[in-house]
C-alpha cells in the first residue's frame, strides 16, 4: 500500500488490493462515517439493459450469501448502524453511521453486502416492477421530468441517461442482467472509501485489505489495477418544447460551466451563489419578486467528471413562459455590468456559512472526503476550498461570464405552450 502525501490530517492510500482509502481522523467524535463508492453508476450501463443500476440496486440488500434480506438488517440494526445505498450516474454508493467500536463489524457487513449479494429471482422480479412503476410516475412530475428530457437532449449517451431508464430497457431487465452488471462493475479496483472519525487509519487499511482482498471482476480483469473510467461528454445545444397538460410551464436551461478540477471552478460557485443564494439571490429578487413572472426559480451547477454545467431552471404560467426564459438567461448577462461588491460578499458568506455548518456533520466530511477523491483523486482540505471561494472577485466573475458564453444553451420547456427561443444564440 501507498501513502502519497503526509502533510495533511488525512490519510490517503491505496491498498494492495486495489481499493483507495481516505481518512480524516477526528478523535473524540461519537459517530464514525463511511462512504463507499464504486465506479458502477448508470453510466455504465449495457445499453440494452438502462436502469439496471437501479433495481441492483433494490436487489442487492435482499440476500447475500451468509444472510437473507431480514437477517442483514437485523445484523445492522444490533449495532445499532445506518446504511443506505443509492444508484448515480457515475458510482454507486453506500452510506453508513454507527458508533466506533462498531466500525469493524459494520465493514465486514458492507463487504457481505457488496462482496457477496445473492440476487434472488423473486427479488429481482419485484426491484424491475417497482421501477416500471416509477418510471410510469415520472409523468406526474414535471420538475423532475424536465430534468430527465434536459439532460438526455443535451448530454448525450451515456450521461445523459436516466436512472430508471427506459420502458424498453425494463422490459428486457432480469437477474441475469443484474448479475452480469454486478460482477462487471463490482470490484476493489473501482472501489474508493473515505472514513471520518475517531478511528486508527492503519487498523482500517488492515480491516478493509482483509475484506476485500480478491475482489476483482473476473478473468477480464485478474488483478487489482485501479480502474476510474471517464467518459467524453459532447454538448449539443439543442432547444425543444415537450407539449404537455399542465397548468405550469416548466422551464430547463444549461450551457457549459467548469469542472471540479478547474482553475475558475470557484468563480462559478460563487456565480451561482450570486444568481440563487436564498431569497436575496439575483433571480429570486429579479424574476420572482419584481416582475412576478414565476411560481419557482433557481440556479444550480452539475458536475460530471471531468465536466461542469450551470443550470437554470424555474415553472411559469404559460402566458409568461417566453418571458420567462429571455429574463433568465438576461439576468446572467447583465450581471457583467451591475454585479456588486455587496453581492459578491453575500454569495460567498452564504456558501462559506453552508459549508462550515454542514462540514461540522460527521456524515457531511466523510461525503466531502469522497467528492474529493472522485474528482481530485486525492483529499483536499475545506479550508483550502473555502479560502478560494472568499477569494474570488468581481472581475474573476466577469472573466469567468466572458469565458463561458450563452451562445450554446440546452434548453427544454414543457407545458401546453411551445415558446420561440431567443436571446440564446
Amino acid at each position: 500500500m501507498t501513502n502519497p502525501r503526509t502533510d495533511h490530517p488525512f490519510v490517503h492510500r491505496i491498498l494492495d488490493c486495489g481499493l483507495e482509502m481516505a481518512v480524516l481522523p477526528l478523535p473524540g467524535r461519537p459517530v464514525v462515517a463511511m462512504e463507499i463508492r464504486l465506479f458502477a453508476g448508470f453510466a455504465c450501463e449495457d445499453p440494452k439493459y438502462l436502469g439496471v443500476t437501479h433495481v441492483l440496486n433494490e436487489a442487492i440488500s435482499k440476500g447475500t450469501a451468509h444472510y437473507d434480506g431480514r437477517g442483514l438488517n437485523d445484523a445492522f440494526d444490533e449495532i445499532g448502524a445506518t446504511h443506505v445505498s443509492q444508484a448515480g450516474r457515475e458510482t454507486f454508493a453506500f452510506s453508513g453511521l454507527c458508533l466506533p467500536e462498531y466500525l469493524p463489524r459494520s465493514i465486514a457487513l458492507h463487504a457481505e453486502l457488496i462482496r457477496r449479494p445473492t440476487f434472488p429471482e423473486d427479488a429481482c422480479s419485484v426491484a424491475v416492477e417497482l421501477a416500471r412503476q416509477q418510471l410510469l410516475a415520472l409523468d406526474d412530475d414535471p420538475d423532475e421530468l424536465t430534468k430527465k428530457l434536459l439532460y438526455r437532449q443535451t448530454y448525450g449517451q451515456p450521461l445523459g441517461r436516466h436512472v430508471l431508464g427506459e420502458p424498453d430497457t425494463l422490459a428486457r431487465l432480469n437477474r441475469d442482467a443484474i448479475v452480469e452488471h454486478w460482477r462487471s462493475h463490482f470490484s476493489a479496483g473501482r472501489m474508493y472509501v473515505a472514513v471520518a472519525g475517531g478511528v486508527d487509519p492503519d487498523a482500517l487499511a488492515d480491516q478493509f485489505e482483509k475484506e476485500f482482498e480478491g475482489f476483482h471482476t473476473g478473468e477480464q480483469n485478474p488483478g487489482p489495477e485501479r480502474e476510474r473510467p471517464c467518459w467524453n461528454l459532447n454538448f449539443a445545444p439543442v432547444r425543444r418544447h415537450y407539449s404537455k397538460e399542465l397548468e405550469q410551464e416548466q422551464i430547463a436551461i444549461c450551457f457549459p460551466g467548469s469542472a471540479v478540477t478547474d482553475p475558475d471552478f470557484y468563480s462559478g460557485q460563487v456565480l451561482i451563489g450570486v444568481l440563487s443564494g436564498g431569497m436575496s439571490g439575483r433571480l429570486f429578487t429579479e424574476v420572482r419578486e419584481k416582475q412576478g413572472l414565476v411560481y419557482w426559480v433557481g440556479a444550480w451547477s452539475d458536475h460530471p467528471r471531468g465536466a461542469g454545467f450551470v443550470h437554470l431552471g424555474a415553472s411559469s404560467t404559460p402566458q409568461n413562459a417566453e418571458k420567462t426564459y429571455n429574463t433568465l438567461l438576461r439576468e446572467i448577462d447583465r450581471l457583467a455590468d451591475d454585479l456588486t461588491q455587496q453581492e459578491l460578499e453575500r454569495a460567498q458568506a452564504g456558501i462559506v456559512t453552508r459549508a462550515l455548518t454542514r462540514g461540522e456533520v460527521t456524515r457531511s466530511k466523510a461525503a466531502e472526503l469522497c467528492n474529493d477523491l472522485f474528482h481530485h483523486g486525492r483529499p483536499l482540505l475545506t479550508e483550502e476550498k473555502l479560502s478560494r471561494i472568499q477569494a474570488v472577485t468581481l472581475n474573476d466573475l466577469r472573466r469567468y461570464l466572458e469565458e463561458h458564453p450563452r451562445d450554446r444553451v440546452g434548453a427544454v420547456t414543457l407545458g401546453p405552450r411551445e415558446i420561440e427561443f431567443t436571446n440564446d444564440g
